[in-house]
């Protein structure tokens, strides 16, 4: 950057012990993203969740909430327990605040759950 300030950000969330909510794990990992992405004041462009179920692909699912300023998602491998969440803004929102309440709401929700990594990497 020629002034020294980053214009996006992206935080990275790596889960072990990730323990499925049954046929709707998709979907309600998607509707926990698009809460805190509403909850936080960004606006929601799109959103989609593709569940795996294990013939093609190892099962599992992957969910997207297209923002504004670029977007949140999640890849999940229910066998290994293995979650993968991404914000990434480029606009006025800290993608830290979204990556805050969604860690809030899973730690919440299945207390042995391990964030195995966060970590924020900025961009342009």
């Amino acid at each position: 950057m020629a002034d020294g300030q980053s214009r996006g950000s992206h935080v990275l969330l790596d889960y072990r012990n990730y323990s499925s909510h049954g046929e709707n794990d998709g979907h309600w990992m998607l509707n926990l993203m698009r809460e805190s992405v509403m909850e936080c004041g960004v606006r929601e462009v799109h959103s989609h969740v593709e569940i795996f179920d294990g013939s093609i692909s190892p099962p599992g699912f992957a969910a997207v909430v297209l923002i504004d300023e670029s977007h949140v998602t999640a890849h999940c491998y229910s066998k290994s327990g293995l979650l993968a969440i991404d914000v990434f803004t480029c606009g006025d929102h800290d993608p830290e605040d979204v990556a805050g309440l969604i860690h809030e709401r899973l730690i919440s929700d299945n207390g042995s759950l391990i964030l195995e990594r966060r970590q924020r990497i900025d961009r342009f």
